[in-house]
This record gives C-alpha cells, structure tokens and sequence, in this order.
C-alpha cells in the first residue's frame, strides 16, 4: 500500500481527496494535515511514502515544507496539488525537491496514476506543466541569445564597461576600475545605450543578466 498524506489549508478539499483515494486501488490515506508545520508533525508520526501537498498555505507554505521533509535522510516523495501554475511556483516546487506538480483540476483518475507513478520513482507533471516549463525554456533560451548577439556589436572596452554596469558600479567606479576618466566612462555608457537601442542603465543589466554574464 502507498501511504499518502494529504496537506492543504480546505477541509473540504481535504475530505474530498480523501474520499478520491481511498477508493483507489493500493493507495491509503493515513494522515491529512492544514500546513505545512502539521505537514511535518504528521510525515514523523505516520511516515508516508508520498505528501499530495497544497502550495500557499498559513503558516509554512508548500515550498518551504517540501524543502525541508526532502532534506531528510529518508524523505517521503512529495506531489504539489495546487491552483497556482505561475511558473516562479513551478519552478520553485521542483527545486525545493518536488517529485511531481499537478493542478486540482486535475482528473481523480491522473492524481491516482501520478501517486502511482511516482511511489514508483518515475516523476510526473501535468501536461499543462509541462508545456509551461518548455515555453518558459525555449523563452530563455531565445533571451539567452539574442543577448548575446546584442552584447557582440560592442568593443572590448564596451563590454567591460556592460559588465561593470551589471555589477551596480557608478560612472566613478568604472572609472577607477578601468584606468579611464569619468568623462570617458559616460562616453561608453552613451554608446553602448545607442548601439544597443536602451533607454537607460538598468535596460543594460539586464541585457547582461539575459546572456549569462552577471
């Protein structure tokens, strides 16, 4: 039997999951939880194999409760259920060590496939996650590089100067660092603005954050 332990702020939401896995064939319900705090009080004393865990919660919320019930020696997998499919949460999910990300629109019948699954070590996402995450790549990866072909029509000393700038340095400061006069620093500052098409300094971090240099 796959242990499950159901963790959201609903009682209803709750009773109804409950209700949903019981009936499921090799699955039980052996504790239900409203945060992420009793989230960790109920893993030590039922010791579930999977946590069907709520995202924005009192108190501790999912991603922090994932983070620390997957830091243990012996964590139990952990499937995010939630309505939040923003992909900072997404993302987040899966680094605090989420095994799975599903929405609650989710059918019964893929929630049950899903804890199946990954009880099994196989994760799993939503086909709507999924689709998320690969626009999210392929958007960063078209950023990626047109920043980089931005940032390769500027001089070597321009480029410094981009970098210098991504790092929250002054005109003064790029001055000193780079062995110039102030007067030549705003010089490049100005060109880069214009080669480039920017309005303004920050427009350029952030340019420099796109292609990976800061």
């Amino acid at each position: 039997m796959i242990r499950v332990l159901l963790v959201d702020d609903d009682a209803l939401v709750r009773a109804g999951l409950s209700m949903m896995l019981d009936g499921a064939a090799g699955i039980t319900v052996v504790a239900e939880a409203a945060d992420g705090q009793e989230a960790i009080t109920a893993t030590d004393a039922h010791a579930p194999d999977i946590v069907l865990m709520d995202l924005r919660m009192p108190r501790v919320d999912g991603i922090t409760a994932t983070r620390r019930l997957r830091a243990r020696t012996h964590p139990p997998e952990v499937i995010m259920l939630t309505t939040f499919d923003a992909d900072e949460n997404i993302v987040h999910a899966l680094r605090a060590g989420a095994s799975g990300f599903l929405l609650k629109d989710t059918s019964p019948t893929r929630i049950v496939e899903a804890i199946t699954r990954v009880a099994a070590g196989d994760p799993i996402l939503s086909p709507r996650i999924t689709r998320r995450l690969m626009e999210r790549t392929v958007t960063q990866a078209g950023a990626y590089e047109r920043a980089r072909a931005a940032l390769a029509i500027l001089t070597p000393r321009e480029h410094e100067v981009a970098l210098a700038i991504a790092q929250g340095r002054t005109n003064a400061d790029i001055a000193a660092e780079l062995a110039m006069g102030i007067t030549t620093a705003k010089a490049h500052v100005s060109s880069i603005l214009t080669k480039l098409g920017l309005d303004n300094r920050t427009q350029i971090a952030l340019l420099v954050h796109d292609a990976g240099l800061s």
